[in-house]
């Protein structure tokens, strides 16, 4: 009910997005305790997408956030049948952590004038907070206690144990006071009459060019609920012993996601605190998901008049938990200490989310954390090997390693895949290599960390391999061990350049076969 308020829908589609979601990924996918429905971390990120292009609560936002389920779960079906897995990586530990931030002002600012009894303001981001802060001094006391109170047992319960249902009580016990002591007539807003009905399947009748326009705001949607669940099914596996499978994962969210659209709900996603529970409180499979699905749907057609009276703030302090609770203090606490770089990172992707419309500005953290990676692939330079003395261990120079170097030998590594993004650099760095003086008569490149080997990488080495002919510097490859590179060095026509007795499996068999002129 919280997470349906957030979206700005009626409480009992936050019924159907749970209901329907357990069913889709109980059916296909194959972790036994992710639980999938709907969730605070996506609904901020699409509402805001959905309310460029339609009012909130109206019959249109209604259809398009129905289309814009039915386009995810096509998405994220299509990305399990391709194993697609790999693009839940694209967002880094930094920028996921900022991303988190960033929705968590957003929760904050959407919920605050329901806790407070002060009408929604309107406006960018930093006005709205502004406008909260003015008013508070006209805030209902009854409405701000219940959103408190509630916010206070939900934290005091997840302190004692995750396994006591905190929301739950929170909800029962305000809806208690409020009828108790007639708190309707005191200007406490209550959820009203909740119906009964049962949703059919259809579709959204949206004209073609409106189905296009949410193709951007699916694609967004679709790789935050992947990263969200491959995050989910590795912190909670099924078997410890086997690798998470997250392309069937992303099968059974992508199920879900159809089934909420074909049955008029919103996106859904894996929820990691849900998980949690079912993991915690004993759950073996999927049952425990659709039984808890059944549960509310019993409640949903036979008990809609319990929740007439709950109040929003209620629904609001619940919120206010969650907002304060994805904001992970500790691990920005220990970036900072650690990476003053990537604590820029989570400023800036936290920053974008809160300044910008929420769907650019998380398209900014995604940015934001394939421009990292690149740059870090660029950083990655050429480094010198030394010999362990008394092994047949070459190892990267280090100071708290004592190492030693073999006159007329040099023995070099890159670690990083090669290609058109350090290319250049890496070439650089063996030129410098051969122009070092006394000259290397051999030239060992310790290649372990080059997993991959581009065109015009391919076109570089090729040129190397010219240059030490020239030189007359032996040149050499050792430790090739990615399939990938290997398959390139035969399609590119590297070994046929270099020579298949110039590729060794250690640098202390390269040495051994052609260092004993050196």
């Amino acid at each position: 009910m919280a997470t349906a308020r957030l979206g700005g829908f009626a409480p009992q589609i936050g019924f159907f997005a749970f209901i329907l979601g357990s069913i889709g990924f109980a059916a296909f996918g194959a972790n036994r305790f992710l639980s999938c429905g709907a969730d605070s971390t996506i609904t901020p990120i699409f509402a805001g997408g959905l309310l460029l292009m339609a009012a909130g609560g109206t019959a249109d936002y209604q259809a398009l956030a129905v289309a814009l389920a039915l386009m995810v779960g096509v998405i994220l079906m299509l990305a399990s049948l391709f194993r697609m897995g790999w693009i839940a990586n694209l967002l880094s530990t930094p920028v996921t952590v900022g991303f988190l931030a960033g929705i968590s002002v957003h929760i904050l600012a959407s919920q605050l004038p329901g806790v407070l009894g002060l009408p929604p303001p309107k406006g960018p981001m930093i006005d709205r907070l502004i406008e909260l802060a003015q008013q508070l001094g006209t805030a209902n006391l009854y409405t701000l206690a219940i959103g408190l109170g509630v916010f206070a047992l939900v934290a005091g319960a997840e302190a004692v144990s995750g396994k006591i249902p905190g929301a739950l009580i929170g909800l029962v016990a305000a809806t208690l006071a409020v009828i108790a002591a007639g708190l309707e007539g005191k200007g406490v807003a209550v959820i009203g009459n909740v119906p009964a009905t049962l949703p059919m399947p259809s579709l959204p009748e949206l004209y073609p060019e409106r189905w296009a326009k949410l193709i951007p705001l699916a694609l967004l949607i679709a790789i935050v609920v992947m990263v969200q669940t491959a995050a989910t099914t590795r912190a909670f596996p099924s078997d410890p012993d086997r690798p998470a499978d997250v392309d069937r994962d992303f099968l059974g969210a992508g199920a879900g996601n159809l089934l909420a659209g074909l049955f008029g709900a919103f996106p859904v996603d894996a929820s990691p605190p849900r998980t949690g529970i079912v993991s915690e409180t004993g759950g073996r499979s999927q049952l425990s998901g659709l039984f808890a699905a059944a549960i509310v749907l019993a409640l949903l057609a036979f008990g809609a008049a319990l929740l007439s009276h709950v109040p929003d703030a209620a629904l609001g302090g619940v919120l206010l938990f969650v907002a304060v609770r994805i904001i992970r203090v500790r691990q920005i606490v220990k970036v900072y200490r650690q990476s003053l770089g990537e604590f820029l990172l989570i400023v800036a992707t936290a920053a974008a989310i809160i300044v910008l419309p929420i769907e650019q500005g998380v398209a900014v953290g995604i940015g934001l954390s394939l421009l990292h990676g690149i740059w870090s692939t660029t950083r990655a330079r050429l480094v010198t090997f030394e010999h362990l003395p008394g092994t047949t261990i070459w190892w990267p120079a280090n100071p708290h390693v004592p190492g030693e170097q073999s006159p007329g030998i040099a023995v070099v590594g890159l670690p990083a895949p090669l290609s058109f993004l350090n290319a250049e650099n890496f070439c650089a760095d063996m030129l410098g290599a051969l122009r070092a003086s006394p000259k290397p008569e051999l030239l060992v490149l310790e290649a372990s960390g080059i997993l991959e080997i581009d065109f015009t990488a391919a076109q570089g080495l090729l040129r190397l391999i010219g240059e030490c002919e020239r030189q007359a510097v032996t040149l050499a490859v050792a430790r090739l061990e990615s399939v990938r590179a290997q398959e390139a060095c035969v399609r590119f026509g590297i070994y046929d350049r270099l020579g298949r007795d110039r590729i060794f499996r250690s640098v202390d068999e390269a040495i051994r076969s052609l260092g004993g002129k050196a």
